[in-house]
């Protein structure tokens, strides 16, 4: 992403609870538009008593129709894919919320600033990943040479990847994961998630087959607690997808409970998004 004149936040961090308060309450001034992303999005500063933030304002006037995601929105997928986030407790999407903006309903999500020096995916000689490294693939560099597409083995992308296995993430690619300068990684851009049909597309394969974690297991089985009919978490998505959208979600969970393994890419959808940055 590149946007206009950085704005500093005053009282506001991504961990802060109030972070969402003040993007569902705060008055939003539009600062200039996202010129690489594909729908619009539109980098805003949002004031609330005394405290800003930078964020961005994807309005649902803006979106492109999708032939594979005809009910409901994008903006609200982007809402329940922080919603879900929230539920696992890992904090891997940042605060975002559906409000009104200058261009009627869209979702606004906190600003994040990467640190440029984090690196999680790389291009290598060789055909098999150094200690450290996960291999995603092969890609053609040109002049018919090709490397070896690798993305770090780190537990903060395994656990994304099972977040984007959760919410069938049909566009996980690099640009999407921002680490930040205190350690943390969010991901972004979540509007094609949630689809009844398998779509996962994602840089996140170096775990493929692998059985999931302890950690991952225990996070899973309270998703399954939170998605039952009564349950908190089918509350809050309840208004922003679909019920087939819902039920999906609850088959995919169950799945990973009972395979106790990441996901292997599938045969009918291709499995790494292009462009893959």
């Amino acid at each position: 992403m590149s946007a206009p004149e950085r704005i500093p936040p005053r009282g506001v961090t991504t961990t802060d609870p109030a972070s969402a308060d003040l993007l569902a309450r705060g008055e939003l001034t539009v600062r200039g538009r996202i010129r690489d992303a594909s729908n619009a999005a539109l980098y805003c500063a949002v004031v609330h008593e005394g405290r800003e933030a930078a964020c961005v304002y994807k309005p649902v006037a803006g979106e492109r129709p999708l032939w594979d995601f005809p009910d409901g929105n994008l903006a609200r997928r982007e809402v329940a894919a922080y919603e879900v986030s929230e539920a696992t407790g890992w904090g891997l999407v940042p605060p975002t919320v559906l409000r009104e903006g200058p261009y009627g309903e869209g979702m606004c999500q906190l600003w994040i600033e990467v640190a440029p020096e984090a690196e999680l995916l790389a291009l290598v000689d060789g055909e098999e990943p150094e200690p450290g490294w996960k291999a995603i693939g092969f890609a053609e560099v040109g002049e018919g040479r090709t490397a070896l597409l690798v993305h770090a083995d780190d537990e903060r992308l395994r656990r994304l990847a099972v977040l984007d296995a959760v919410i069938n993430n049909a566009d996980r690619k690099g640009g999407h994961l921002l680490p930040t300068a205190d350690g943390r990684l969010y991901g972004i851009d979540h509007g094609v998630t949630f689809n009844t049909e398998n779509k996962l597309r994602t840089l996140l394969w170096g775990w493929a087959g692998e059985p999931l974690t302890g950690e991952a297991v225990d996070v899973l089985k309270g998703l399954k607690a939170a998605l039952e009919p009564s349950g908190a978490l089918t509350g809050t998505l309840t208004p922003l997808i679909t019920p087939a959208e819902l039920d999906a979600t609850r088959a995919r969970v169950d799945e990973l409970l009972e395979s106790g393994r990441h996901p292997e890419p599938g045969g009918e959808w291709p499995a790494i998004p292009w462009p893959p940055v």
